[in-house]
């Protein structure tokens, strides 16, 4: 590695100060909300029963206010009021593309802004919700990598913005009644704003709660996890997640993928590749997702799509093939129709699916990669963007 390339550092967080006052229920694990229970008072053989009936009306009917949690003794009730809020993100605004695709700008604790965004299609709708508020990883064709990071969001901050969409979308049943309606939101995907894996134990709490029987419901292969290649992190991910992994990839060459991806710098493309190879969960009804941006005269070759078919050989996998979101300053431009359906054929043809990614919201800034709060917004010119990525 030279002496002067650019380290992904590991992001070591302090925790934030939580603020005085009644403690939020939103993102915290069964058995923290056990403990928090008992600590308010509640008796310790009535404190799992009670946590199962807190958590299905927050996570199953969502429900924010204790007066409607009917189950309970009104005098419990004026006990949790006086110690607990149910809160998630609020909401500072909303744009809707022509193609129904869905963004909303949500505020979070210390003023911070991180965007959703839904994606409805036939017989489903994908939430893409973020991790961080901005990013480490500094990637350079990506919108959200020439925002700093600002901190990592809590697990309430992650399963908060699942809680905001279902709110916004009209789609938590009501209370006592089961629907057979398909789900408007049936997928969740950590593809927002930030890398999940600096931030493992929230979103890995998150989508626990995302996951579980009694609450929202979502099976762990409706959810995916995409990493850039945080090569420590990803066998933890199949234990302790069980969901499925997508890897933004976008190279075939370390050297091509170092300015694109930087943290390559730090795992580079063998030894990423040797821990999906790895994966506890990989297989082919269980298949890794690779993530490559289709950039013009950078990594669409031919030659580039049999080097990644030669790459990923032996690992069951599908190519995203994705055409580049262009946004203001970006010092890319996306390849041709004709490249990318001649790269796509070269992969399909070597036993691999290769779907092209419509993109979806582009006309608000939705689209992959595209992804950048407005608070911490600053005005890069390409030329600061290639610097700062060694691209010039």
């Amino acid at each position: 590695m030279s002496a002067d390339a650019p380290i992904t550092q590991d992001v070591m967080t302090i925790p934030r100060k939580l603020p005085e006052g009644p403690q939020n229920l939103v993102g915290m694990t069964r058995h923290a909300m056990r403990d928090a229970l008992i600590a308010m008072g509640t008796p310790e053989k009535q404190a799992k029963m009670r946590v199962g009936q807190i958590w299905q009306w927050i996570y199953q009917w969502g429900v924010r206010d204790f007066d409607a949690m009917t189950n309970l003794s009104k005098a419990f009730r004026a006990e949790l009021t006086e110690a607990f809020v149910i809160e998630i993100p609020e909401v500072v605004s909303k744009q809707v593309s022509t193609d129904g695709t869905r963004k909303w700008l949500v505020r979070i604790a210390g003023g911070h802004e991180v965007e959703v965004v839904y994606i409805p299609e036939e017989g489903r709708g994908t939430l893409c919700i973020s991790s961080q508020v901005g990013c480490t990883l500094t990637c350079s064709f990506c919108h959200t990598g020439t925002q700093k990071l600002v901190r990592n969001l809590t697990a309430g901050e992650i399963i908060g913005q699942v809680m905001m969409a279902r709110d916004d979308l009209d789609e938590w049943p009501e209370h006592g009644k089961r629907t057979e309606d398909a789900r408007l939101l049936s997928n969740i995907v950590l593809m927002g704003m930030g890398e999940p894996l600096y931030n493992f134990e929230n979103v890995r709490d998150a989508m626990k709660i995302a996951m579980d029987p009694e609450g929202i419901q979502l099976s762990r292969r409706r959810i995916t996890l995409s990493t850039s290649g945080v090569v420590p992190e990803i066998a933890r991910t199949a234990e302790e997640i069980g969901c499925q992994l997508a890897v933004s990839f976008h190279a075939t060459t370390d050297e091509v993928r170092n300015k694109l991806v930087p943290i390559n710098k730090r795992w580079n493309i063998a030894e990423l590749l040797d821990a999906l190879r790895t994966y506890p969960k990989v297989s082919n009804s269980e298949r890794i997702t690779f993530e490559y941006v289709m950039l013009d005269g950078v990594n669409d070759s031919d030659e580039d799509a049999h080097r990644l078919v030669e790459l990923i050989k032996g690992i069951p996998a599908k190519i995203n093939l994705i055409p580049f979101n262009e946004w203001p300053g970006a010092p890319y431009k996306r390849s041709s129709n004709n490249r990318i359906r001649a790269f796509s054929e070269i992969v399909y043809k070597a036993g691999y699916a290769s779907p092209v990614r419509k993109p979806r919201g582009e006309d608000i800034m939705a689209a992959c990669g595209q992804l950048k709060s407005a608070t911490e917004r600053a005005r890069k010119s390409r030329r600061e963007i290639a610097a700062e990525t060694g691209l010039n």
